[in-house]
């Protein structure tokens, strides 16, 4: 298709091409973002999960390592709930303040994830839009002098493209969209899952629990049996 043929199918719609071809622009870019930013983050979180999980239970110093390697990680958050609070012994305080943590990353996961869900929404009605206006068009030549059948025909195709386009927009961008929902599904649980480690490793509730230093720059957490 030539530049003069696409001019002439995005007049007949009245300009709404030109606005779901930005649609497509967005869509894709929100797209590529997210679907490396939520592959990192789940890579780097199941990493973290899995070192933390192979621990008996959790030491300061241990912590402050897990907190450097995930610094990029929605997972430092909660490590460095225990970490800043060592002095917490009750479970409950302590999933409080972690389970706060999680909902101050949540938002950062699906960011820019409602613009793609308006982009899936909007392409279906704006194609709608364009061939009403491109039928318009069309018919309107039937009251001149002249007008064959067959250009009649032709601008009723025409238009229809715009519909077209706005299906095929909302198909591909409902697709990743489901995907990346799924994805920071996961992550969330990734998230929950770490809460729970954290809890069962660090946090001591029992009459015995007591806070030790055992050298000036390490503190051990260490439970009575």
């Amino acid at each position: 298709m030539s530049l003069q043929y696409l001019s002439t199918l995005a007049a007949s719609s009245g300009g709404t091409l030109y606005l779901m071809a930005l649609l497509l622009l967005v869509a894709l870019t929100v797209i590529i973002e997210r679907a490396w930013f939520l592959y990192r983050t789940m890579a780097g979180g199941m990493e973290v999960n899995e070192r933390v999980a192979s621990l008996p239970r959790l030491r300061i110093d241990l912590l402050q390592q897990e907190v450097e390697h995930a610094a990029h990680l929605p997972h430092a958050s909660l490590l460095a709930v225990a970490l800043s609070h060592p002095e917490i012994n009750d479970r409950e305080v302590l999933a409080d303040r972690l389970e706060e943590a999680i909902l101050h990353e949540i938002p950062k996961l699906d960011r820019s994830l409602w613009q793609l869900d308006t982009s899936v929404t909007l392409a279906p009605l704006l194609g709608l839009f364009g061939t009403i206006i491109g039928m318009f068009n069309a018919f309107a030549g039937l009251g001149q002098g002249g007008a064959i059948p067959t250009q009649v025909t032709g601008g009723v195709a025409e238009a229809l493209i715009a519909t077209a386009s706005g299906l095929f927009i909302a198909m591909i961008g409902l697709v990743f969209l489901n995907s990346l929902n799924n994805r920071v599904r996961l992550l969330v649980h990734q998230l929950e899952t770490l809460k729970q480690m954290l809890i069962n490793r660090y946090a001591h509730s029992g009459p015995e629990a007591e806070v030790r230093v055992a050298y000036p720059a390490k503190v051990l957490v260490r439970t009575g049996s």
